[in-house]
């Protein structure tokens, strides 16, 4: 019986692949005015205009919706809607989802013991506080493991040398650590026979017209699940409303309404807001949020009938960008629609024109040609680069690059405006865990602008648009130093060029 139904899983799968293959993906959701859903579009324009103005913040995406419907929505370019994001933390809520559509299936149960899902992991002697550790540990971040970084890091044996660790008493302490989501996603996948992604295909993603997911795969072949997932804008408020319906879609209950009551559940409560099972109680009553690190978030307003997505790369907190809703927008919310206004068209005008500067300088320089076809080495660096080349194309410069993963790809540069290239080869990555990437289908669009500063300065600028990484490079070809800056690193580092 077992294996029939993971064959009717699989059979699901392969028809919703399909099916997803000739599927809209972007413009998607309904559309309105924000005066038609009770919402001043002054107020949305305001709030977009903040965002745009956070320090050490670079918005890629943001969508608005009240009432189940979008009122606003904005990519500032290079960055477009169809284009998708790393949500490193807001793939954790995903993965509850799922657990909590086997436990629906009577797969699964909350009291399940952790332990007897990894037999072939378990260490020589098992603690009493090890054998306790349930599923609803895992949910509410109580494995009673200390959380380690390293653990990524070293090697892929991560369940192995995470359930070899010293074990504390269950749900004592809360203590936010992304493998509690990692073991989750692999038990889900050893109960169900398919990864936490092809189940959600299944029995979410096709209902939702979801076809555009990745998500990155461990060394032992699971989801990573407490990370990782590959998605659009508009997928990350599309499960935003899910949850705010109580799990319907369209008429139809694909998530059990007493799963989302419990994953907004204040399980752990602490000043501030809470943590429910794999989502966040904010500090404004009755709201929620979907949270990844750099600034990914899914805002969930039940009282208010909203929700707001946001992908972005940040050094901030993340505070302001919630707390605006709450100052900006709901001050202005009636139930009732507005009288239209022309600040609706000012909105639209808004939305359309938001732009990352590109970067200021000439085309050429009196040194250009001699650094054209010259292949420079570089110095050990974090970025993995050995070995950077420029070079021109149909009158556009190009920039070759060589990395120690024995990757190559080129990217075009526009001067005065933003050139888009797709390359076989992978972005650059905040973590350095062990088999980054894998599971993602490895085609990236880099957005890239330059000019020269200075006559042996030049300045790129290169926005990885559809993950979440940018670089500016500041050549000085007298020095022969480049000072790199990322745009999720505190400060600039600089690389020789040997």
């Amino acid at each position: 019986m077992e294996k029939l139904y993971k064959l009717v899983l699989l059979l699901l799968l392969v028809g919703s692949i399909l099916v997803g293959e000739v599927s809209a993906q972007t413009g998607d959701l309904p559309r309105s005015t924000p005066e038609e859903q009770g919402v001043s579009s002054k107020a949305v324009h305001t709030y977009f205009d903040s965002l745009m103005a956070l320090p050490n913040t670079e918005i890629h995406g943001v969508m608005v919706m009240r009432h189940g419907k979008v009122i606003g929505e904005f990519y500032p370019e290079p960055f477009k809607a169809e284009y998708q994001h790393t949500m490193y933390s807001c793939s954790k809520t995903f993965v509850s989802a799922a657990i909590g559509l086997a436990i629906a299936e009577n797969r699964l149960s909350l009291n399940d013991r952790v332990a007897p899902f990894f037999a072939e992991y378990l260490p020589d002697t098992i603690s009493d506080n090890l054998a306790a550790m349930t599923i609803h540990d895992l949910l509410i971040m109580g494995s009673g493991i200390t959380p380690s970084g390293r653990l990524r890091v070293e090697n892929g044996e991560w369940i192995k040398n995470y359930l070899g660790k010293h074990v504390k008493e269950p749900s004592a302490a809360f203590e936010y650590d992304s493998m509690c989501t990692y073991l989750l996603a692999a038990i889900l996948q050893k109960v169900m026979g398919v990864n936490v992604l092809e189940y959600l295909q299944v029995k979410l993603f096709n209902e939702m017209n979801i076809t555009q997911a990745d998500w990155e795969i461990s060394a032992e072949g699971y989801i990573t699940g407490g990370w990782g997932m590959h998605i659009q804008c508009e997928t990350m408020a599309k499960f935003g409303q899910l949850l705010l319906n109580k799990g319907e879609w369209n008429g139809k209950q694909l998530l059990p309404e007493s799963w989302v009551e419990q994953m907004l559940t204040g399980h752990v409560k602490f000043r501030g807001g809470g943590y429910g099972y794999q989502l966040w109680l904010c500090e404004y009553p009755n709201t929620y949020r979907c949270d990844g690190a750099f600034g990914q978030y899914i805002l969930l307003m039940p009282d208010q009938d909203m929700v707001v997505a946001i992908t972005e790369c940040t050094m901030g907190s993340g505070v302001p960008q919630r707390r605006l809703v709450w100052d900006l927008i709901f001050p202005t919310l009636t139930d009732s629609p507005k009288k239209a206004t022309s600040e609706y068209s000012k909105l639209v005008k808004a939305q359309k024109g938001y732009k990352f500067p590109v970067i200021k300088g000439s085309a050429t320089s009196p040194i250009s040609s001699s650094v054209i076809g010259k292949r420079m080495v570089l110095a050990d660096n974090r970025l993995g680069w050995s070995t950077i080349e420029f070079t021109t194309v149909g009158g556009e410069l190009k920039l070759r690059v060589y990395t120690t993963d024995n990757d190559c790809y080129d990217v075009v540069c526009g001067n005065g405006e933003w050139i888009t290239t797709w390359i076989d080869a992978n972005p650059p990555y905040s973590v350095r865990y062990y088999n980054r990437y894998n599971g993602l289908d490895g085609k990236f669009a880099v957005a890239a602008s330059y000019g020269w500063v200075d006559k042996s300065k030049l300045d790129v600028k290169l926005h990885y648009v559809n993950w979440i990484s940018s670089l500016l490079l500041k050549i000085d070809f007298d020095s022969n130093e480049i000072e790199i800056k990322e745009n999720y690193s505190a400060q600039p580092f600089k690389v020789k060029i040997l």
